[in-house]
Formats: C-alpha cells, sequence, structure tokens
C-alpha cells in the first residue's frame, strides 16, 4: 500500500450526501423478476443479439488495488461470487485466491507495510456505518472499531510503519476523531478530539501536523493545519480570503515539506496549489481547463499521477519526477480510461484499472519502462461479445433559458431512421453528481433490449464550474428539472428516437427527479423508475444521519434549511402533490437506506395506487443507499426492463 495523497473535495462530499446509485442497482423482496434466458436472443434486428442482466451482471467488479510488501501480490474486492470479498492476486500468473467470505460487502483498504496483514471496511447491511478490520497473518479478523453506532475509516500509515491513523465517530457521533494505532499491538490513542465540525484531510508523513478542513457554506471552506508538538496550539486558517471560494487539503508531500490544497478561487475550476511549511508561501503547483479531480505519489514521490476531470471523463497523467517527463505506457494496451494506479514500494512496478464504456475494469500489472504490461483479470462475461455493446457520445442542447447543457449519450444499435426506438432519461444522484462516461452493466442492459439512454447533466451538476455548479440552489425540481424536460425535447429531434415513447429514470437525488418530473410536469414522460429517491424534503433534511453534522451547513445552502423553507420544501416534494401522478411508476427501495428512509418510497406508492395509476414495488431488506449484491442488482435490472417492455414499449 503506497503512500499516497488522494484527492477529496466539497463537491465530491456534498455528492456522496444524496448519491449513491451510479451504476449498479439489484433484487426484490415484494416483487421478484422471472428470470429471462442468460444465451444470446435473436431480435427484430437480426444481427443484433440481446442479452439478460444474468449475463450482464456475470461480469465482475473489481475496486481497490494494492502492492504487498514483497510486490508479489496484488489486493482487491471483487464481486464475482455476487457479493464483494477480498482476493489476493499473484502478479506472476494472475491467480486469485479469495481470502474472506462475507455475507456483506467487504472492501480493500490495503497491505501492512512490512508484512501481509491486511486492512479491509465494511458496514452492516448497507447501514453505512463502516468499522475498519485486520485480517492476520493467520486468517483470524480482528474488528478494530467495535461499537454498534460508530462509523470509522483509515487515514494512512505513519512514515515509520510503526503505526497509522483511525477516523472514528465513537466519542460523538457527528464528528470524526482522528486515533493513533500501534501498528502492532493496535493499542491506540485520541489524538485530535474534532469538537469544531472540521473534516481530517491528512496527517504529515512525521504525524507532527494534522491538516483540517472546514465547510462554511456550500459556495465557501477553508482549511487549516494544526501543530500537534503545540499542547496549546489551535488549528492555523491558511487560507484566508475575501469573496467566497472553496479550499480543500487534500495531503502532504512524502518529505513533508509541503501541504497540497485545491481552490476554485482564482476561476471557474478547482487548481491544486502547494504550501511550504517552512515559508508559508503558496504557488501554484496544477491546473487545467477542467477540475483537478486527484494528485498521488509512490513510495519515495518518484512518481506523480493526477486526474482531470475533462468532460465527465477522467484524463490521468503519469510523471516521472526525477526527468519531469511522462511516462509512456505500452502501446499494445486497449484503449480505455486509467485508474486506481498504484506503485510497487521499490518503484519498479506499477498496478492499474483500464476501462471504458464498453469493458469493466480491469486490472494491469506493468514493469515501468517496458513495452509490454501483463492483464491480471478478465472481467466482462464470456457470453457478450464486446463489439455488441455501445459507446458513449458527449451531447450538448440548450435549455429553456439558454443555458447550454452536457450529456452523455448512448444509442442502441437497434436504432435507426427505419426503426425507431424509446428513450430514457437518466438523472444522477447528488445533488451535485454528474453523469461519466464508463462500463455501466445496468445501463448497457437497457441499451442491448433497444432503449436510449441520455444521462443528463443538469445544472447543479459538478465538473463543468462553480457557475455552473450552483445553478440549481434553492431551485431543485423547478430550473434543474426544466433541463431535464429540455433533454427530452433534445432527444425528440433525433431520427431514431421515438419520440412518444421517452421515460425517465434516476437513482437517489435522480430518483427525486423522476417523482417530481411525474408530479410537477405529469404528460413530459411516459414512465418513471425512482431508485431510493427523495419524496418528502421535509422530513429528509431533518432525519439526516449524525455523520453528515460537518457539511450539513453546506447541504442547507444548496437545498435550504427545513428551520426557514419549509414550505418551499413541501413545494417540491412529489408525496404532497402525488395526487398529480397519471403515469406508471416503479420504485426500487433498500430497507437499510440512512439517507432515504424506505418510508419515503412506502408513501408514495401508496399514494400513486390511491390514483388508481399503474405501481410496482421492489424492496431490498438487505441493501442501504445503492445495491452492492449482484442477485439484487440482476432483480433489479430484470425489473427494469419488464416493467418498461410493458409500459414503455406497450408490449
Amino acid at each position: 500500500m503506497s503512500k499516497a495523497l488522494v484527492a477529496t473535495s466539497l463537491a465530491a462530499a456534498l455528492t456522496l450526501a444524496l448519491s449513491g446509485c451510479q451504476s449498479n442497482t439489484s433484487r426484490t423482496a415484494q416483487s421478484q423478476a422471472s428470470a429471462p434466458a442468460t444465451a444470446p436472443v435473436a431480435t427484430s434486428v437480426a444481427t443484433i443479439p440481446t442479452y439478460s442482466a444474468e449475463t450482464f451482471f456475470d461480469t465482475i467488479s473489481l475496486s481497490g488495488n494494492s502492492f504487498n510488501h514483497s510486490g508479489n501480490k496484488l489486493l482487491l474486492s471483487s464481486d464475482e461470487t455476487g457479493i464483494y470479498n477480498l482476493y489476493e492476486v499473484k502478479v506472476s500468473d494472475g491467480s486469485r485466491t479469495q481470502i474472506t467470505d462475507a455475507q456483506d460487502s467487504t472492501y480493500s483498504v490495503g497491505y501492512f507495510p512490512k508484512d501481509d496483514r491486511i486492512l479491509f471496511s465494511r458496514d452492516n447491511g448497507g447501514n453505512e456505518l463502516h468499522h475498519l478490520f485486520v485480517r492476520e497473518l493467520d486468517g483470524t479478523i480482528r474488528d478494530l472499531t467495535p461499537g454498534e453506532q460508530t462509523r470509522a475509516g483509515f487515514a494512512g500509515f505513519s512514515k515509520d510503519d510503526a503505526s497509522f491513523y483511525v477516523l472514528s465517530n465513537k466519542r460523538d457521533p457527528k464528528f470524526m476523531d482522528l486515533y493513533k494505532y500501534d501498528a502492532k499491538t493496535y493499542d491506540n490513542e485520541l489524538i485530535y478530539k474534532n469538537e469544531l465540525g472540521f473534516n481530517v484531510a491528512a496527517v504529515s508523513p512525521d504525524g507532527r501536523f494534522i491538516a483540517l478542513n472546514k465547510t462554511n457554506s456550500n459556495r465557501d471552506s477553508d482549511f487549516y493545519l494544526l501543530d500537534t508538538r503545540k499542547r496549546s496550539a489551535k488549528p492555523s486558517l491558511l487560507s484566508a480570503h475575501d469573496d467566497p471560494a472553496n479550499y480543500n487539503a487534500w495531503g502532504f508531500s512524502v518529505d513533508g515539506q509541503s501541504l497540497y490544497y485545491a481552490t476554485d478561487a482564482r476561476g471557474e475550476f478547482r487548481q491544486l496549489w502547494r504550501y511550504d511549511l517552512a515559508t508559508n508561501e503558496h504557488s501554484l503547483a496544477l491546473k487545467a481547463d477542467w477540475d483537478i479531480s486527484f494528485l498521488r505519489f509512490s513510495e519515495t514521490g518518484r512518481y506523480m499521477v493526477s486526474g482531470v476531470n475533462a468532460d465527465a471523463s477522467t484524463e490521468i497523467s503519469i510523471f516521472d519526477t526525477s526527468t519531469n517527463k511522462q511516462l509512456t505506457l505500452p502501446s499494445s494496451l486497449p484503449k480505455g480510461t486509467l485508474s486506481g494506479v498504484e506503485f510497487s514500494h521499490d518503484e519498479r512496478f506499477m498496478s492499474f484499472y483500464l476501462s471504458s464504456d464498453t469493458s469493466p475494469r480491469n486490472l494491469y500489472h506493468w514493469e515501468i519502462g517496458s513495452d509490454t504490461a501483463q492483464r491480471l483479470t478478465s472481467t466482462l462475461s464470456k457470453q457478450i461479445d464486446e463489439n455488441n455493446l455501445v459507446n458513449s457520445e458527449i451531447v450538448r442542447f440548450k435549455s429553456f433559458d439558454g443555458l447550454t447543457i452536457p450529456g452523455v449519450l448512448y444509442k442502441p444499435k437497434q436504432a435507426s431512421a427505419t426503426n425507431k426506438v424509446p428513450a430514457l432519461i437518466w438523472v444522477h444522484g447528488g445533488p451535485g453528481g454528474q453523469s461519466r462516461t464508463g462500463y455501466s452493466a445496468m445501463q448497457q442492459h437497457l441499451v442491448n433490449h433497444g432503449y436510449a439512454i441520455f444521462a443528463v447533466n443538469n445544472r447543479g451538476s459538478s465538473g463543468y464550474g462553480k457557475t455552473f455548479f450552483h445553478l440549481d440552489d434553492k431551485k431543485h425540481g423547478e430550473d434543474d428539472l426544466q433541463d431535464i424536460i429540455y433533454g427530452k425535447k433534445h432527444l425528440q429531434t433525433l431520427d431514431w428516437v421515438d419520440g412518444d415513447k421517452i421515460g425517465i429514470m434516476g437513482g437517489s437525488y435522480g430518483g427525486y427527479m423522476t417523482a417530481a418530473a411525474l408530479t410537477f410536469t405529469p404528460e413530459e414522460f411516459e414512465v418513471g423508475i425512482n431508485i431510493f429517491g427523495v419524496t418528502n424534503w421535509v422530513r429528509t433534511l431533518t432525519s439526516i444521519p449524525p455523520w453528515w453534522e460537518s457539511f450539513k451547513k453546506s447541504l442547507y445552502d444548496e437545498m435550504g434549511d427545513p428551520a426557514t423553507d419549509e414550505a418551499r420544501h413541501r413545494r417540491i416534494s412529489p408525496l404532497f402533490h402525488a395526487k398529480n401522478i397519471t403515469k406508471p411508476l416503479l420504485v426500487v427501495q433498500g430497507t437499510n437506506d440512512p439517507r432515504v428512509l424506505q418510508v419515503e418510497s412506502d408513501e408514495l406508492v401508496a399514494a400513486v395506487k390511491a390514483n388508481n395509476v399503474p405501481v410496482e414495488y421492489v424492496l431490498f431488506d438487505d441493501e442501504g443507499h445503492g445495491f452492492s449484491k449482484r442477485e439484487n442488482r440482476i432483480a433489479a435490472s430484470n425489473a427494469y426492463v419488464r416493467f418498461l417492455d410493458k409500459y414503455l414499449k406497450g408490449e
């Protein structure tokens, strides 16, 4: 596990708050779909085979990626058994060994620096109360952060590898304190008591300094530096500024002499800056015409990896800091997006994932400077011909007020001017999320079955500058909904889309937008699929999980404070106006969801039933805000197609 600098941001934190649904979705307790055949079936367009959900989700999803201390193994999480568990991969031949067999999804953190003990995280049924665990060399597992209401996360190893840091809210459910653990005994001590609502960003390699972030509003944040050697010291503000801007510490340089931070103070997009701890000077480190997404270094800092969110895709650059030249990857690699770049401790080897719209992430191992990279995984179902899958296209259109809105469009291979297809507007989570390019089994399943998908990045989406990001503040269900409607109008201009058969679907905030569209513009869309979407903002904003406390003010700035904006929240909440819904609706929900409570979906379903409108309800008793179990994702995807075939295609 390299001592890497990893970037997060206010926008990402806010997106996390109400997103949760990207492209994976799952099973039912109340409405179980019958599984279609797994073998390809010929459609009316003879050359295009269709594949079942079981086949699409036979695809393996991978996450995490870290070298062990000797560099002969990699650790990752894989859902190849249906639930994410830990696997060790031999770099010599790519063989995998499953090393956990849990009933809840288990995610790798990494190896200990000097032996093959393993750190990993897991929650309980999707309740988002993640604990940090260690797997000992003999295979025994120990919970390092016990407690029914404890939420914890890993915060890095010290430079001497003798200790590591853990964030935990066990003292106060609202805030994450910082603890230092002995790497051998696991004895721990509280080293930063978080009583002011800061967020710990990073600890310096020698443990002396702690970088802290503080959210002031959804437009403004600061970062601080705490010197732990000064007992009475208070965090020092390093981002004094007059006009609203976001400043967020990311992490320290490998030598501990600098602190990197991101800010949008000097333009529309997030730039990366460096603060010199000795001279107190600030200098520009990295900028682009888009947001800088992250920065990380290899063990000694020789290699620097940076990412840019370029028009809904991530562009990664890898530099050799000793020569200031960019690494050239083997030309034999397939086209795709790089992610998860890690380096061995001796910096001779690099591992990374490569993916595309038509290919899920595959893991590669590369001896730096050599002509070839070794592919260690094959994650797409062997029953699927990648040539039958669809690449996306970035498309822009004008909204009601002339604002240009971007989106990611998927055109089914069956579609033509003589074979028009139904279409779906997909709305991402958030508020403040972003639909991005890349492989999605769920979306490819829908497209493969003849449904065009237009993932609209309505105003308020991240990735297109701070002005665009704030255009929906306290206008949710209004101006952003008009962007979605104008996205539908754009689809109707395409000669291969059946303009009379357009539906809407989305997860979390996208689920809210789905319900809002059917409620407030009931004649625009023919059907809706609401995946754990908010229906009652009055209740949701007063029942948020306690660990959201540090950015609650930011959320209220965007959505409105329930203490003062209840009237508007009632006005934009679909539940209070559900009598307007006249089009068929599918609702999907996880019982353990701590963000959008089950009662939200229960009440919406009951209200639509009272209208004598077709409504179907898929409820998972072992999932939360996002579906991690394969059988659930299969069942949900089957439910989507079955519902759309019946009510949108009219079969």
